[in-house]
């Protein structure tokens, strides 16, 4: 099992949100820890101003939905190594989408900006639980049976 700090931001008054600081390509980012999403989701945009060339992303022509549109376009990603703190994923594969509309929401209430979203992808397959009070988040290092 592994321990992994959360992060609980305000809302300003509309909720909270969960973050965990992540590692991808060797970078560090923060995302928001989502049990309402079934997919793993990272930002197009951030990415590429990461410095990840767009020729890595895999067009799916699918067109997914969530976010307030069901006409966004879809692509996926391998990520050699996937970090959550101490846990880790080797060769993960995660949708990329246009998440702008939740950066902007962000930078309107003066918080950093987040790459993604965790998603039911890894939460249940890693059997999470949310401490809220301590602000932690447990994954199983195994994969649920």
């Amino acid at each position: 099992m592994q321990k992994i700090p959360l992060t609980i931001i305000d809302l300003h008054g509309d909720g909270y949100h969960l973050l965990v600081d992540v590692e991808l390509f060797d970078q560090r980012f923060k995302m928001v820890l989502d049990t309402g999403a079934s997919k793993t989701v990272l930002d197009k945009t951030t990415l590429l101003h990461s410095g990840i060339p767009e020729e890595r992303f895999q067009n799916t022509d699918i067109l997914s939905t969530g976010l307030g549109t069901n006409s966004m376009e879809s692509f996926t990603l391998e990520i050699p190594l996937f970090k959550i703190h101490n846990w880790q994923h080797k060769h993960f594969l995660t949708a990329v989408l246009d998440l702008s509309s939740i950066n902007y929401a962000y930078e309107q209430m003066n918080l950093e900006p987040v790459i993604g979203v965790i998603g039911g992808d890894i939460l249940r397959p890693y059997g999470a639980k949310i401490d809220y009070f301590k602000q932690m988040l447990t994954l199983r290092t195994r994969k649920l049976k």
